[in-house]
């Protein structure tokens, strides 16, 4: 059953103090050990944060004896009622900088306000004095946060180390989720359109286009996962790889199969095709932005191929 902080005696708060420090502190191990390869700077903030947070529990522990004694009740963040919950971002398959960034400033933005606030929850001296010292080192916590970010930003670490994400992002994201969204939204439209002009029937349609799009999908996503493991290369993870890629591929062959819901042949048909555009408008867009490739050079490459395979489609359906 668990308690509220008021049901709590000093002895109790100061125990569940130790383990959240504790906790927090190997988090902060954690995070760093994932991510200090590849951003090194953000890998050295994380390790100093977790020897401040090791420091704090040393302290709390010596405190701890000298008021209570050397055994230390287990007193966890569950058995508290409305005490902080730390998510475990550190299982995440795609880790980046900004999202650690983010979870330690919540980290210690958190535990400051819960403190602050749980002062003014209990009328014990004894407490109040624990949880009012507890919100001043979280305090301390956030400004050293804070302030490792600012040396960052200062000394051209961070620009680096963002532009280091950015370039893995591409790599481990963008890129297979642009080969599905190209593979999806051009290969699939010789099949969807040569079954609308060969049967001038929108469900015929609708149901190759999904086919197509399913099976494309299926393909693309093990083709990708199997292709590369990502330790050399530095792809990441085959399978989330694989699964981005599968995805993209399938809603990219959707898109212009959905209009064919529409029961008149020929509406469906004008839909589609401004669906087609649209779709290659933003593969366009995507290779100009995360590829650096020139938009009107990017435009004509993606227009280009998807205009023959769409007059593929035509011919082998009229036929």
């Amino acid at each position: 059953m668990q308690k509220t902080l008021k049901d709590l005696t000093a002895q109790e708060v100061l125990a569940l103090a130790i383990q959240a420090e504790e906790e927090d502190g190997r988090i902060y191990a954690d995070l760093a050990r994932r991510i200090g390869g590849d951003f090194p700077e953000t890998g050295k903030s994380l390790q100093a944060m977790h020897d401040e947070e090791d420091d704090h529990r040393h302290r709390l522990i010596e405190l701890y004896r000298t008021r209570f004694g050397d055994h230390i009740p287990l007193v966890r963040r569950q058995d508290v009622q409305g005490f902080i919950t730390r998510k475990p971002l550190w299982v995440h398959s795609i880790l980046t900088v900004a999202m650690v960034r983010r979870e330690v400033e919540n980290m210690e933005r958190e535990s400051r306000a819960f403190y602050q606030a749980a002062v003014a929850q209990t009328s014990d001296a004894a407490v109040r004095q624990l949880l009012g010292d507890l919100a001043a080192e979280e305090s301390k916590h956030y400004r050293l946060a804070e302030s490792m970010d600012e040396q960052q930003k200062t000394s051209g670490a961070r620009g680096k180390e963002d532009e280091s994400e950015r370039r893995r992002f591409v790599l481990q994201v963008v890129q297979p989720g642009l080969a599905g969204l190209m593979d999806g939204s051009v290969s699939t439209l010789a099949p969807v359109f040569a079954a609308a002009f060969a049967s001038h029937n929108s469900w015929t349609a609708f149901l190759v286009g999904m086919a197509a799009s399913i099976g494309a999908g299926i393909s693309m996503g093990f083709a990708e996962a199997l292709s590369d493991d990502g330790v050399l290369s530095g792809r990441g993870h085959p399978w989330t790889r694989g699964l981005v890629c599968g995805l993209m591929t399938t809603a990219g062959g959707i898109g212009h199969t959905l209009p064919f819901l529409i029961t008149s042949f020929s509406y469906a048909m004008c839909v589609a095709v401004v669906v087609v555009a649209i779709e290659l408008a933003v593969i366009a867009w995507i290779r100009h932005r995360y590829m650096d490739t020139p938009l009107l050079s990017a435009t004509f490459q993606v227009v280009v191929g998807g205009v023959l395979v769409f007059l593929v489609g035509i011919l082998i359906g009229s036929a």
